[in-house]
């Protein structure tokens, strides 16, 4: 028996040391987060992560009237006059720090005793404590004197099972109790309040649900803290439908690390948002309303609405109204500059993504050179892949030359055997003049009216000398501007790469992961531009010894850029189809887990 006695361990409650200014509070909402998921906890509380689905903005639409503050919340000290005894101020006290009090006041007693009970009904009350390191606002407050009731608003229906709801709210309506109870208030127990059913659930504060809540509490802050992502759910029926499933990859992150799982398709929205380009000389960008308003020596000549804008590019002398500027940057509506010729200059956002932990690990695999070889291998040993594919798919003439491929293939090899991104480059160069060597045999050589010839040599640029090189540098310049507002919103620095050295206004990184995407997007783009005769002998200038696309020539092969950006693949490694803009994101979160060291190495698109 004694022995037994021995064997229990009691657990000693040490005060959680008061918050200093530069540790934030941790919100009840994230606490709800890890008691759900402790992964996607970290994405949004640690990386700032954040994606919409059609749950959360549903869930706004639920909380669009609690949201809105209305009524007070008298200071607990307020709700009391003097005491008559000293029982009741111990009462009192015990209540605040969230112990069993001795006696309580009955409400008519405490009348008599000059309590005042005042009816609270408060909406959208913020509260924290630094003791407790904790914050919250709570979309409604009921009560009567010091007494109160916190009511939280959910979107669907009451779950039938044991408590009346599940673990993640419970735990969330606790934290709101213990910060009720820190300011002074009673607070034994909440309310939730499902709209999908109309029905209020009461949530008693028991000792088993503060103990849950508590190690939650303290769950979070060690991971926080202890700077490492939890690992992804495995093959669990959470996350198809969370917010973040296309952020997280947890099927994804789990495929590359041995699981035996298909990765589930993943779920977008639909890409009803497209980017807006605008080129004409002397053009001006208003805004009006929940719209874009173009206007051209000031008549306006085309309206687009906010909603359907992704993106907003520029091309040349063009300007952007103040009030447009502040909607785009608080919608988070990249904008870029373009020079007339398409060369990028530079690009607009709001106050960027918060995912600092991403950056720094950026930073430090950057000056690891043999990160920076292996990376770039896998990019350039990818981008030579994928010429060959186009190769031997395009070959206008039968089929692609047996040798040709071959050669491409060893230049492949050889790309794996380079020992420093010196002799990388070298071997790029060489696959590249052989790959453009053959470009000739993937183009028609009569443009629709049979007398425009479609010719091509060599490559050169700055300037193209020819239509096709023309059409290439533009692709570029698109494919460029496209990767880099996909990393600038995944949290990558776009400036700062692995192959391509940083200089001054060059998106090294964007030019790098863009390697493998010219024989697939760029490319592909001029072949089809030219064989569906989407381009004619109208849409080109020549001056000195430069050709340039004219601006209808410009609208009608964005166009063409755009379709293949739409244009869906089969993912070779996940099963699954997606569009080529959404693959880009899908790239660049794989590369961002590489850097943090979830994935052993960078997984390169190399479609069959």
């Amino acid at each position: 028996m004694a022995h037994e006695e021995l064997a229990v361990q009691l657990d000693l409650e040490l005060p959680f040391p008061e918050m200093v200014r530069d540790v934030p509070l941790l919100p009840a909402r994230m606490i709800n987060e890890y008691a759900y998921c402790p992964r996607l906890a970290y994405l949004e509380w640690v990386q700032g992560e954040w994606e919409d689905s059609s749950d959360t903005v549903e869930g706004r639409h639920v909380h669009r009237r609690v949201d809105k503050p209305g009524g007070k919340l008298p200071p607990a000290a307020a709700l009391a006059k003097k005491p008559k005894d000293a029982a009741n101020e111990a009462a009192g006290t015990a209540d605040q720090t969230g112990e069993e009090p001795k006696a309580r006041t009955t409400p008519k007693a405490a009348e008599d005793e000059g309590e005042i009970m005042e009816k609270i009904h408060a909406r959208s009350i913020t509260l924290s404590s630094n003791r407790l390191g904790l914050i919250a606002r709570l979309d409604l407050l009921e009560g009567e004197g010091r007494a109160v009731t916190p009511v939280d608003y959910k979107r669907g229906k009451r779950p039938h099972i044991e408590h009346g709801a599940y673990d993640p709210e419970r735990v969330q309506l606790c934290v709101q109790g213990m910060i009720l109870a820190e300011h002074g208030y009673q607070c034994e127990a909440g309310v939730l309040y499902f709209a999908g059913s109309r029905e209020r659930v009461r949530v008693e504060f028991t000792d088993d649900l503060r103990r849950l809540t508590k190690n939650t509490i303290d769950g979070l802050r060690f991971v926080a803290s202890g700077g490492t992502i939890p690992a992804p759910l495995e093959d669990s029926p959470k996350c198809p439908r969370c917010s973040l499933v296309g952020i997280c990859l947890p099927d994804e992150i789990s495929f590359f690390r041995g699981a035996d799982i298909a990765p589930r398709p993943l779920v977008v929205g639909l890409e009803s948002a497209m980017p807006v380009y605008v080129q004409a000389f002397h053009a001006k960008v208003a805004k009006a309303g929940e719209c874009l308003e173009i206007f051209i020596d000031d008549v306006k000549t085309q309206t687009v609405r906010l909603i359907d804008c992704s993106q907003l590019a520029l091309f040349g002398n063009i300007y952007v109204t103040t009030p447009a500027l502040n909607e785009l940057m608080a919608r988070g509506i990249p904008i870029t500059w373009h020079s007339h010729g398409g060369w990028f200059m530079g690009h607009t956002v709001g106050s960027g993504h918060k995912n600092v932990e991403l950056r720094r690990a950026q930073f430090r695999a950057a000056d690891d050179q043999c990160f920076c070889l292996r990376l770039a291998k896998g990019l350039i040993d990818a981008k030579i892949r994928n010429a060959r594919s186009l190769m031997r798919r395009n070959w206008k003439t039968g089929e692609a030359p047996a040798d040709l491929l071959e050669a491409m293939a060893g230049d492949a090899r050889r790309v794996t055997r380079a020992p420093e991104l010196e002799t990388l480059l070298g071997v790029e160069g060489a696959a590249a003049a052989r790959y453009f060597g053959n470009f000739n045999h993937l183009i028609n050589h009569t443009g629709p009216d049979g007398n425009f010839a479609f010719d091509f040599q060599t490559r050169n640029r700055r300037p193209p000398t020819d239509p096709v090189n023309a059409m290439l540098s533009y692709a570029y310049a698109l494919l460029v501007r496209a990767w880099l507002v996909t990393l600038s919103a995944v949290g990558l620095d776009p400036y700062l790469g692995f192959y391509h050295q940083p200089r001054y206004g060059r998106p090294a990184l964007a030019l790098d992961l863009m390697e493998p995407f010219r024989p697939l997007i760029a490319d592909s783009t001029v072949i089809q531009a030219i064989n569906n005769g989407e381009v004619r002998p109208t849409d080109f200038v020549q001056v000195a010894d430069s050709v340039n696309l004219t601006p209808d020539g410009r609208k009608r092969f964005i166009g063409t850029f755009e379709r293949r950006m739409a244009l869906e693949v089969t993912h070779p490694l996940f099963g699954y189809r997606v569009s080529y803009r959404r693959l880009l994101e899908l790239q660049a979160r794989l590369l961002a887990r590489h850097i943090l060291g979830e994935l052993p190495e960078y997984p390169n698109f190399t479609p069959r």
